[in-house]
């Protein structure tokens, strides 16, 4: 009977990461008014501003879209996987990944979009190179070269993790069924 009720107590103990999803849309608030910031920034300075300081401001906007992205992914994705289910309407607006990301899955979408955030960075000081100092611009790109090198080993670890899960199901397509 103790043994019931702790699990059932660890078990609701899940709905306290509820806020904590509903916080990153908090976040995602805070982002997009950054955004649109950047965007008047953009527009109120556009005819002074000379083409590099215009690619950079393009890809900061970039960057807080790709960060906006990965906050949505984290957002539904966690809260499905850990939390409850997410009820849509037939007829409402779908997501089409919605249900499909795991816990695995979710992780590697997370580094994806942490590569691609850190390519954008990366661009951006590649734009003002000769204002940067070389040892600084060395320790970007080995940086950025972490997380590309850190992504593919967790996919390669994935892959080898879970082949065995995934086997019946590629073989199957392979034979058309």
């Amino acid at each position: 009977m103790l043994e019931r009720i702790i699990e059932r107590l660890l078990y609701a103990s899940r709905w306290l990461l509820a806020p904590v999803y509903l916080a990153l849309s908090l976040v995602l608030i805070a982002l997009g008014i950054k955004f649109f910031q950047e965007i008047y920034h953009l527009f109120a300075h556009i005819l002074e501003m000379s083409e590099s300081d215009m690619v950079l401001c393009i890809l900061a906007l970039i960057d807080l879209s790709l960060v906006g992205s990965l906050l949505v992914m984290v957002m539904f994705s966690g809260y499905e996987n850990f939390v409850s289910r997410i009820d849509v309407r037939e007829g409402d607006d779908q997501l089409d990944w919605l249900g499909k990301l795991d816990a695995g899955t979710l992780k590697l979408k997370v580094a994806a979009s942490i590569v691609a955030i850190s390519s954008i960075h990366l661009l951006q000081v590649f734009v003002n190179v000769p204002q940067i100092d070389s040892g600084k611009l060395m320790w970007y790109v080995i940086i950025h070269l972490t997380f590309v090198v850190s992504a593919v080993l967790m996919g390669i670890l994935d892959r080898i993790s879970f082949a065995s899960h995934r086997e019946p199901h590629d073989k199957n397509k392979l034979m058309g069924h």
